[in-house]
């Protein structure tokens, strides 16, 4: 039997002890069998455990493997598409719905946190730093637009403001976010990893869903063994395969790079961010960073659009992050590695059901560590009977990828070629 351990990046090295998981190696009967111990499981299993269910967890290598284990760590509120582009595709009425869930990711990370002891080094504070007059047109443009749906905890930078949250010349302003902030992110699926087997929940590793045996009572078989359930929670996100042919035709699995520095100098952290807050810049294809609890930089950015992994990480993270922090010129990067999300050609979630029974929701497009969240509240809600918000997502109309999975990276390669252009020239 493989065994698939967890990439070398800084969230391993640095993860909580936990105990050793079970291989499934039997037949076993559950309510809800869920697919993916990432941030989708693991919300949609938490909800379903505090309304009953009796709840199965199967994950193909360990918790929090994927993206959610690999992500940059920041508590970024919305979606990867705004309410006012969604508003212009469905209307009034299903926006306004999407709208008011917006920023519900982000209190439901701080409710479990609070409700379940997670030690994940959470900090509040989040920053948009716009390199452009026009960024900071659209930063003041969404901070009205948010405002309009209740999320007032917003503060535009001017340049002047802007230093004293983050030491880089490049920003001539931003926003401030406080209900956004970061995390380590492998330490929060751990912490609910635990909670899920603190209700009775059961988390199988090392085994991954080969097959679906669809029906009344559908069975999700591993390569040792087979879960019956009333339903089935699809959450493999980037990580799923081809497990479920008919959501691989409108997502595609892109990487993202992240490096670590060394430890900081207290006096050099505190410098680059005085007060702890996280940043991710306004550009299409954007960079972000934050401090670690133990002061290291973690700087992300960059996509690779298939997936595949680059040969050098450093040598495509490093240039970005000395772009930003040339006083970082002679630091060390101590870990660099790739992670997957998924892609949809919207950068909407897919959210819906298959039959009467098997859901699923997938396609963050980089928005997931909030947006996951919300996602296993909805899933529990429809579970119960309670579909109005869950079809607010379901509703939401996606496309495939043009030329289909033969082209749809040199497709959306080019797309991002293109919008990287409007970056570099300010456009």
């Amino acid at each position: 039997m493989a065994n698939t351990p967890y990439p070398e990046s800084y969230y391993a090295a640095s993860a909580n002890a936990v105990p050793p998981r079970p291989v499934l190696q039997d037949d076993v009967e559950t309510d809800v069998c869920v697919i993916g111990a990432g941030y989708t499981g693991l919300s949609s299993a938490l909800f379903l455990l505090e309304n009953g269910f009796k709840v199965t967890v199967l994950e193909a290598a360990k918790v929090g493997f994927g993206a959610s284990g690999r992500n940059g760590g920041q508590i970024v509120n919305s979606y990867s598409r705004d309410i006012d582009v969604i508003e212009r595709s469905v209307g009034p009425k299903q926006a306004q719905l999407l709208g008011q869930m917006a920023f519900e990711g982000g209190r439901i990370i701080r409710e479990r946190v609070a409700k379940y002891n997670i030690q994940c080094d959470l900090k509040d504070g989040g920053v948009f730093a716009a390199i452009t007059a026009k960024q900071m047109g659209h930063l003041e443009s969404q901070k009205r637009l948010w405002e309009r749906f209740g999320h007032t905890q917003l503060e535009l930078l001017d340049q002047k403001r802007i230093r004293e949250v983050v030491a880089c010349d490049q920003y001539i302003g931003g926003m401030l976010d406080m209900s956004g902030g970061h995390i380590h992110p492998l330490n929060l699926a751990l912490g609910e990893a635990a909670a899920v087997e603190s209700l009775g929940g059961t988390i199988y590793e090392q085994s991954p869903a080969v097959r679906i045996e669809r029906g009344a009572n559908p069975v999700v078989h591993t390569p040792q063994g087979k879960v019956r359930a009333k339903f089935i929670i699809v959450a493999g996100n980037a990580y799923l395969g081809n497990l479920v042919p008919e959501l691989a035709a409108k997502s595609m699995p892109c990487g993202t790079q992240v490096i670590t520095t060394e430890p900081l100098r207290d006096a050099l952290a505190k410098a680059l961010l005085p007060q702890d807050y996280c940043v991710e810049d306004c550009n299409y294809l954007l960079d972000y960073y934050r401090l670690t609890g133990d002061k290291r930089l973690v700087f992300g950015g960059g996509v690779v659009y298939g997936a595949r992994d680059p040969a050098n990480i450093e040598a495509i993270i490093r240039p970005k992050m000395l772009k930003a922090f040339p006083q970082l010129k002679d630091v060390k990067i101590d870990y660099a590695w790739t992670g997957n999300f998924l892609l949809t050609l919207s950068r909407l979630p897919q959210v819906g059901r298959l039959g009467d029974n098997i859901y699923y929701s997938q396609g963050c497009s980089g928005h997931g560590v909030t947006y996951t969240h919300l996602a296993g509240k909805v899933l529990a809600e429809a579970l119960r009977g309670q579909a109005e918000r869950f079809d607010a997502f379901a509703d939401l109309p996606h496309y495939p990828f043009p030329g289909g999975q033969l082209l749809r990276t040199p497709f959306a390669a080019l797309g991002a070629w293109y919008y990287g252009l409007r970056d570099k020239f300010g456009y």
